[in-house]
This record gives structure tokens, C-alpha cells and sequence, in this order.
């Protein structure tokens, strides 16, 4: 079996039901081409980066399956060029390493992480070692400063 994933991206002006409708009809039309859908990702609303069909946003759609071969990429992407509910859209193939780390991100092992838990991480020990070296190398400052003012005056 052979990994896929398509991102489509629907036009935000239809209604919901219209819009969850459209992303249905291609999860249908995959599963009797005889895929088997691995993860279905409403990414939501999103600003697009220029202008497409004088719109700005749209509704981004991620759907992962597997499929015995590459025959059924043609007949979903036709219909996806035929359909004007569709704005753009974009079939990947995945290796096994992009199969790990969408099964990684799903599972809340890849993403950000809590700002809370990396500051109580922070060592405290060091820093008041860095404060007893500060007031040594102040000391020696001024003293580098008189010999360079000599060279200037000859």
C-alpha cells in the first residue's frame, strides 16, 4: 500500500453544510476508488497567501490515505479541477518518513511546547556564579584603558 495525502482548498464563501459536503463528496469518491482514508484535518479558515479568484481565505482540508497504487490520483484530481467549489488543490505522495510524522503530529509528539514547562526547566544554579566573575573583570577595565591613551600622546 502506498501513502497519499491531498490538501484542497474550499472556497469560504458557501455555506457550512455546503462546505462540509464538498469535502465529503472526495472522501466518497476516494474510499469507492478503493483507498482507505488513514486521517481526515479541517485546518479551518486560512488567509492565502495571494489572491485567488478575488478571494483571500479559505477552507483547508488534509486528507491522508493509502491506496494499492496511483491510478485513482488522476480521477480525484479531474474532478477536483472540474469542481468550481474547489480553489486549489495539491496530491503528495508520503514516504516513511512523512507517514511518521504525520502519525507523530496527530499523536501530540510534534508541535509547540508549553512555555511554562521550559522555564521551570531552567537551570538557577549558574547564575549567581556568572554575578561573583562580573565584579573581577570590572576591576581590570579601567587599568587597559591607561596604557592605550600613552600610545596616543607619542
Amino acid at each position: 500500500m502506498r501513502n497519499y495525502e491531498v490538501t484542497f482548498i474550499v472556497d469560504p464563501v458557501l455555506s457550512g453544510d455546503e462546505i462540509k459536503a464538498t469535502a465529503k463528496t472526495y472522501i466518497d469518491q476516494l474510499t469507492a476508488l478503493g483507498a482507505t482514508i488513514v486521517y481526515n484535518d479541517e485546518m479551518g479558515l486560512r488567509q492565502l497567501a495571494y489572491p485567488i479568484n478575488r478571494r483571500t481565505t479559505g477552507i483547508y482540508y488534509c486528507v491522508e490515505y493509502s491506496a494499492i497504487n496511483g491510478d485513482l490520483i488522476s480521477k480525484i484530481e479531474l474532478a477536483m479541477r472540474r469542481d468550481e467549489r474547489i480553489m486549489r488543490f495539491l496530491t503528495v505522495s508520503l514516504d516513511k518518513y512523512g507517514v511518521k510524522y504525520n502519525d507523530d503530529k496527530r499523536n501530540g509528539l510534534i508541535g509547540s511546547k508549553k512555555k511554562g514547562k521550559a522555564k521551570a526547566a531552567a537551570p538557577a544554579a549558574p547564575a549567581p556564579a556568572a554575578k561573583k566573575a562580573a565584579p573581577a573583570a570590572v576591576a581590570t577595565a579601567p587599568a587597559k584603558k591607561a596604557p592605550a591613551k600613552a600610545e596616543e600622546e607619542e
